[in-house]
């Protein structure tokens, strides 16, 4: 199908962009890769009047850490630029971040699509949203009203929502903390499908023990999630099957989507759990 008639500006500056929005309002969409929003309009399944274009904006794809020691990621940063980046870019402690690249679609869609991209469509099956969540990523935005920094578990509202506003414009991603021990596996029926669930874990270690960790899953819900039942096994010092086992006793009975109802996604949120504990602890 072709997308229905839409009016295109290209902004010249992330100023521009944010006036752009605030003069289009809501019949507007920001479009930066592309990935996502060009395949839904091709359905019919967006229909935006205007599309603002900020692929050619300077400034919004670095990558780096800051001498704080966190992460931070330029909105229009690719996926595939991130998953090349060496150690020396990303800094000790997020080569999770790098690893998790290796998800996201085939080679084409990561060389396009965009970090802030990902976060902003907000699908609950994408690997920078789960990151986002289990890393507690804080995310900044500009509007018209100024600046302002949004945490993780405040972004992300429900299916394709988020806390941004009509006006405001996604301009960076930071992870505040490294995490040394963490790992992030999904399953989707082909390599480059959607994720039918995902799980991400942090450990928390002081020398060689364990003090607990963080625990999301991706998938299951309108929006990631933090497994709070199967942290507090980690925080008591369960093993790693207890707390695959306490993750998946949080879906409810009505989750059910494409590939397979409550009962078998249960089973899947167990696997991927413990082995991305597994992978975790490996580290």
């Amino acid at each position: 199908m072709k997308p229905a008639a839409f009016r295109y500006h290209r902004a010249r500056d992330t100023d521009g962009a944010v006036r752009l929005l605030a003069e289009l309002g809501e019949d507007a969409k920001v479009l930066a890769g592309g990935q996502s929003l060009v395949a839904m309009m091709a359905y019919r399944l967006a229909r935006p009047r205007h599309l603002v274009d900020i692929g050619a904006l300077r400034g919004l794809d670095h990558l780096g850490t800051d001498t704080a020691g966190a992460l931070r990621v330029g909105a229009l940063t690719t996926h595939h630029s991130v998953e090349r980046a060496p150690d020396s870019v990303l800094g000790p402690g997020f080569a999770v971040v790098r690893e998790t690249m290796r998800w996201i679609g085939h080679l084409p869609i990561r060389t396009r699509g965009t970090a802030g991209g990902s976060l902003a469509h907000a699908d609950a099956t994408a690997e920078w949203c789960l990151l986002a969540v289990v890393l507690d990523a804080e995310l900044h935005v500009l509007g018209p009203r100024g600046a302002r920094r949004i945490a993780a578990a405040e972004f992300f509202l429900g299916p394709y929502t988020t806390a941004l506003e009509p006006d405001e414009l996604l301009i960076e991603i930071v992870f505040p903390r490294p995490a040394p021990y963490a790992a992030v596996t999904e399953f989707a029926e082909r390599r480059g499908d959607f994720a039918l669930a995902s799980a991400a874990v942090v450990l928390d270690r002081d020398g060689g023990a364990r003090r607990g960790g963080r625990v999301a899953l991706g998938g299951v819900g309108p929006v990631p999630l933090r497994a709070v039942e199967a942290e507090r096994v980690l925080a008591d010092g369960g093993t790693f099957a207890e707390c695959a086992a306490a993750a998946a006793a949080t879906l409810p009975d009505d989750t059910d989507g494409p590939g397979g109802g409550a009962t078998y996604r249960r089973q899947l949120i167990r696997t991927l759990v413990r082995r991305a504990c597994e992978e975790a602890d490996a580290r």
